[in-house]
């Protein structure tokens, strides 16, 4: 039986997240999906430099990959290990969520937004991916007065007593 390791050995938590995927679109449900990387890819990860700003992710021969996520080369790594920072990158899902996801997007229009890159207990780099539509300008405006008034409200209601 393998030896437990140490707390302190796992990194896990939030890697990058993409601010703008709430404001730009109409998240309905998440999907946690595994990422395949390279070795230095992750290291770069655990430094915390990728970014998901322009990153999304579509189908491409039966399968779901991750396009233009930026993680940058680790600069301590060896000539060898070399990567191009904006390499499309296969998305690990379940060949029935694989299916599901890819119908939803061709018959409703929907799109695969990279809501975050994370470590999961295991240290394993995760991809929380929303299934999402977006929104046009004036809906843009209502989700912001709806949640100001929601703020407004809940200080309200908490000065009050």
């Amino acid at each position: 039986m393998a030896e437990p390791r140490k707390k302190g050995m796992i990194s896990h938590g939030v890697a990058s997240t993409n601010r703008r995927a709430r404001y730009d679109y109409s998240i309905g449900q998440t999907i946690e999906a595994g990422l395949m990387l390279v070795g230095p890819e992750v290291k770069s990860l655990r430094a915390g430099r990728a970014t998901l700003a322009e990153a999304w992710a579509g189908e491409r021969d039966g399968e779901l990959w991750l396009f233009n996520c930026t993680i940058p080369e680790w600069q301590a790594g060896s000539t060898v290990a070399k990567f191009e920072p904006r390499r499309p990158r296969k998305l690990l899902l379940h060949r029935k969520q694989v299916r599901e996801l890819i119908g939803t997007i061709t018959r409703e229009g929907a799109t695969l937004v990279p809501m975050q890159i994370h470590f999961n207990d295991r240290g394993r780099a995760k991809v929380l991916l929303g299934v999402a539509e977006g929104r046009k300008k004036h809906d843009k405006r209502a989700a912001i007065a709806a949640r100001d008034w929601q703020r407004d409200k809940a200080r309200l209601m908490r000065d009050r007593g």
